[in-house]
């Protein structure tokens, strides 16, 4: 009985370290204050604060618009990555192929978003939101083909053959018959890598311009200045923003585990 005791107090004092400081972050959003160490009554007046704020609106659009550009580039790149993992079998190239692939999910984002900028030098392509995209959605590739690669392999390959049997060619074969069981994944993936292109600072400071200011990098911006109970609404909103693909990613995974 006291072991359980203790292992629920451990698991509350766990939760309380990780969650806590974001509840006391959305809670001081509702502040009437100025002050954020100070609570001085119930108030909305930040929130229209903040959406009369045209600045930060403008960086909420080029963050939103660039992580459902690179949501979509990496789930459709990682989705012929992945059949190309599972079902080209043993190619030549597979063993670097696979490293390519994987290679974001080890390095550091600072090296990464350096070895992007550096990229983008080499090639003269000037800095701005089309290269914003093409690095969340390089970041993010690596992401959608390993969620896409896992459901694929729980495909049968052989509903595909019988269906190349009946003569449709592989790519209807595939359409027809893997597509639609994939269909959870692919809007799991389509999520997870909205959410963290959206979530993104580090690179972003790396391959944007000045005309292409993400909501993050608003953010710590004017952090950087003193946090205001207009900044603890602006994460709070990005907060339910992320907090709501990720459960319709489960959401999603979980429908596909109960097809399965």
């Amino acid at each position: 009985m006291k072991g359980r005791l203790l292992q629920c107090a451990m698991l509350a004092l766990g939760f309380t370290f990780l969650y806590g400081p974001i509840l006391v972050l959305m809670a001081m959003s509702f502040n009437a204050s100025r002050l954020v160490t100070v609570w001085g009554g119930f108030s909305v007046k930040w929130y229209a604060a903040l959406f009369s704020d045209s600045a930060m609106l403008a960086a909420a659009r080029v963050s939103f618009s660039a992580a459902a550009l690179s949501a979509t580039l990496a789930t459709g790149l990682g989705l012929l990555a992945a059949v190309a993992l599972a079902r080209f079998g043993d190619f030549r190239s597979r063993a670097l192929f696979f490293g390519a692939l994987h290679a974001p999910l080890v390095l550091p984002e600072v090296v990464f978003g350096l070895a992007l900028l550096c990229g983008f030098v080499a090639f003269d392509i000037e800095r701005g939101f089309v290269t914003l995209v093409i690095a969340h959605a390089t970041f993010t590739l690596c992401f959608a083909t390993v969620a896409l690669h896992a459901a694929l392999r729980d495909c049968d390959p052989t509903l595909e053959e019988a269906a190349m049997d009946l003569g449709a060619s592989p790519a209807k074969a595939f359409a027809l018959v893997a597509l639609p069981s994939l269909a959870p994944a692919i809007v799991s993936a389509f999520l997870l890598c909205f959410t963290l292109s959206l979530d993104d600072l580090v690179i972003a400071s790396f391959v944007t311009g000045p005309g292409a200011t993400t909501l993050p990098m608003r953010i710590y911006s004017q952090v950087r200045l003193g946090v205001t109970p207009e900044i603890n609404a602006a994460s709070t909103v990005l907060l339910g923003v992320v907090g709501a693909a990720l459960a319709a990613a489960a959401l999603a995974t979980r429908g596909r585990s109960r097809v399965v």
